[in-house]
């Protein structure tokens, strides 16, 4: 049986982070799924993508996008009580401030989360086709 093939990209500087945002552009993203690990500095983005990689192919995949090492969250114009709100993801951008990265997860709505990090590690791993 063949499975396909499922991506998991590792980005470990801004090069690697651009590959990931190109593959994540105008992905679905619901708010309920988006989660913070405070205590193991983890935040899991679960998005429903289109396979970018596969020119001839339109097909959407579930993924997850790891970023490891964050010290904190914030964000702006998204209301996290609503659980069902679901926002498309434009773009990750990366700024370096001082001695510690920003990673801003841009969605449309003028909305965005910034992470703050002093290591950029990031994954993007597929889970399955839908």
């Amino acid at each position: 049986m063949n499975k396909g093939y499922l991506a998991k990209i590792i980005a470990r500087d801004s090069q690697g982070l651009k590959l990931i945002s190109a593959c994540c552009f105008q992905a679905k993203v619901n708010i309920g799924e988006l989660k913070y690990l405070k205590k193991n500095q983890i935040f899991l983005i679960f998005l429903q993508r289109f396979n970018r990689e596969n020119k001839k192919n339109k097909e959407k995949i579930n993924s997850v996008c790891k970023f490891e090492f964050v010290e904190y969250v914030k964000s702006k114009n998204i209301d996290q009580k609503d659980k069902d709100l679901i926002l498309e993801l434009f773009a990750i951008d990366l700024i370096k401030n001082k001695n510690k990265f920003e990673i801003n997860l841009i969605f449309n709505n003028n909305s965005f989360i910034t992470l703050s990090t002093e290591i950029v590690e990031v994954t993007l791993e597929d889970q399955n086709k839908i």
